[in-house]
């Protein structure tokens, strides 16, 4: 059998092959680690943009909505208000129920509302007496700058 001599260049040459495969190595696993902070750094700016339209979008959307309260001894009121940051225009009330609570003639009167901005309200007078359900279903439509016909159903109680 042969025998195989080992020089210096070989022993060199070999440390090389191993340093480059070492290097080969590491620099695919700062690839990967780079790949991965890439891809959470998109993810994040995603979700940044989202937050940033959604924020947009509250600005400018109104919430109405309507609750019962006692003004006197025996003298209630319904407040129809607007809690969302957005003004509300076009804003009507329905009464879905045949309940009595509420006087057809101070709604004709009142409503629809032109504009409510954030925080205004329109106060209706209540007929609570002792035979008098205790809620009434009503539907509130408005529109704002996000979109027309936005409604909400609600069940306020005294």
């Amino acid at each position: 059998m042969p025998m195989v001599q080992v020089d210096a260049g070989d022993i060199v040459a070999t440390l090389a092959l191993v340093i480059a495969i070492y290097s080969a190595w590491t620099t695919a696993r700062f690839n990967k680690r780079q790949t991965d902070f890439q891809e959470t750094a998109d993810r994040l700016n995603r979700l940044l943009v989202e937050k940033e339209s959604a924020e947009t979008v509250a600005q400018k959307q109104a919430d109405i909505s309507a609750n019962f309260y006692k003004a006197g001894k025996s003298n209630y009121r319904l407040k129809v208000f607007n809690r969302g940051k957005g003004v509300a225009s076009n804003v009507r009330i329905e009464v879905l129920d045949d309940s009595g609570l509420l006087m057809a003639s101070d709604i004709r009167r009142k409503f629809p509302v032109p504009s409510m901005e954030q925080h205004a309200s329109v106060e209706l007078i209540a007929t609570v007496h002792m035979d008098s359900p205790n809620r009434v279903h009503i539907r509130l439509t408005w529109d704002d700058a996000t979109g027309h016909e936005h409604t909400k159903e609600l069940h306020p109680t005294w």
